[in-house]
């Protein structure tokens, strides 16, 4: 699989994220300018319609006095501030900057005006004057007997009290280049890890070493912790795969050995027995049981190696399907019943110290199976032994058994390997007895299809026991 060359990942989020963000920087600048000069004219008309109240307020108590009007408009003290009195139908009652208000024109048709006699009040924020022709500022106030009309001319210090303190505009940018410069250096470490991730996949397509849970140039953040898992795991998966590889390379040549003993030992006695026709009856008969014996041991070798293939190659979730509630003390018990023969010959005893009722929900046969073999083992090797005890303590989740023996026991150096297919403590006694070397090694993949685990350690005093767990319920 080649991997195509493609546009950085980092620079398509990158600049993704840049223009969401330059984008809602640009959207909120607009609306903090359109809010705040907003603000600045609705404040300087609140302040002209306050004006209006006064001026109405003062010809109420004092009328329709143009010397007094004049005077009092001069004393709210604002700088150009110009004051017309207008009547419903539109008439200049009284202006403070004319004096002869016959000469002017109709107000009706003035915008603030309208907005006045249709809402109560109005402005308009700039138009030329018709009176002395200068931009001015207006705001209208309908009263129920005049309509109040304040201006101020639009002179170049109004024009700069109503323009937008653009200072926001700065604190804005300044931030928005630091967003930019820390979402830079942050897409470059994803970066980092995307393209060390890439190498890899590249490197592991072709079957190349790369492991980058050791290089120092993947920055150490979560990123880098998921990045050694996922190449932690790749190794572990590759290394089973070559161990399951190599396990059943080394079964083939084990089983290959270990068949060619018993294969040559029947050859020779049968080879032996047609070239001596007049063999005595007596020669030939243990010619033919040992025949016998060797294709037993054959027979016996051949299935625990398909009992050990079904275990490797058992899917586990499907076969829980169709497992079901097995009362494990009526296993130990038939296991018990078919070795007891076998014990009874070589003088040992069983001692059981279980409950009275122990069910899992398991495979009947393979449960059997992890008895029977270590019961076959304790018989087999436990040179002097006397006793087997079988004992199970239960706990919250699951049950813990020990199987063991008073035996010579198993040399300490041979413990870690125990569990290991073909393994033999003593090859040749091993082999005498007729043993495959696979009984603990079934007794391991057994136990753990059921989701437990098991040890090999001495028996205190003497002897060899073997600890495992059985989960009571397996989810």
């Amino acid at each position: 699989m080649k991997f195509k060359s493609k546009e950085s990942f980092q620079k398509r989020l990158f600049f993704s994220v840049v223009g969401v963000f330059l984008f809602l920087a640009l959207f909120f600048s607009v609306y903090q300018y359109s809010r705040e000069k907003e603000y600045k004219i609705t404040t300087l008309n609140y302040r002209l319609q306050m004006y209006n109240y006064d001026v109405h307020h003062f010809l109420q108590e004092n009328g329709m006095c143009r010397d007094s009007f004049v005077a009092y408009v001069a004393d709210l003290n604002e700088d150009g501030l110009r004051v017309t009195i207008i009547s419903h139908a539109g008439k200049v009652m009284l202006d403070s900057y004319f004096s002869d208000e016959e000469k002017m024109n109709n107000h009706l048709d003035r915008e603030e005006v309208i907005a006045a006699l249709s809402t109560g009040k109005g402005y308009v924020k700039k138009r030329v004057s018709t009176s002395d022709g200068q931009s001015t500022f207006y705001a209208a106030t309908n009263f129920p007997d005049m309509i109040v009309r304040t201006a101020v001319p639009y002179s170049s210090e109004l024009a700069k009290s109503l323009k937008v303190d653009n200072f926001y505009l700065f604190y804005t940018i300044v931030i928005t280049v630091l967003l930019i410069i820390v979402l830079y250096k942050n897409t470059a470490r994803i970066g980092k890890h995307i393209e060390y991730l890439r190498l890899f996949a590249q490197k592991a397509e072709q079957g190349e070493q790369l492991d980058l849970t050791a290089d120092d140039r993947i920055p150490n953040d979560e990123l880098s912790d998921i990045s050694r898992i996922i190449t932690m795991l790749y190794w572990k998966i590759r290394n089973s795969e070559e161990d399951k590889l190599r396990i059943k390379r080394q079964l083939t040549q084990n089983a290959a050995h270990e068949l060619k003993t018993p294969a040559a030992s029947i050859q020779g006695y049968l080879e032996t027995i047609l070239q001596n026709p007049d063999m005595p009856e007596e020669k030939r008969s243990y010619f033919l049981q040992r025949c016998f014996a060797q294709s037993e041991r054959m027979s016996n070798l051949l299935l625990d190696m398909a009992a050990l293939t079904k275990l490797d190659e058992m899917d586990t979730e499907n076969s829980r399907l169709n497992w079901e509630s097995i009362s494990v003390d009526e296993i130990i018990h038939s296991v018990l019943g078919d070795t007891a023969l076998q014990m009874q010959t070589k003088g040992i005893l069983a001692m059981l110290d279980i409950p009275a009722s122990i069910r899992i929900i398991g495979d009947p046969s393979l449960v059997y199976s992890i008895f029977r073999n270590l019961v076959d083992n304790a018989i087999a090797y436990a040179v002097g032994a006397t006793t087997i005890n079988i004992t199970c303590r239960e706990w919250k989740e699951k049950y813990e058994f020990v199987v063991s023996d008073d035996g010579a026991g198993v040399p300490a150096a041979h413990l870690p390997h125990i569990f290991e297919r073909f393994y033999r403590v003593d090859k040749g006694r091993s082999r005498k007895l007729g043993g495959t070397g696979l009984g603990l090694a079934i007794v391991k993949n057994a136990v753990a299809v059921h989701g437990g685990s098991c040890t090999a350690y001495p028996t205190p005093g003497g002897g060899f026991s073997v600890k495992f767990f059985l989960m009571k319920k397996v989810e």
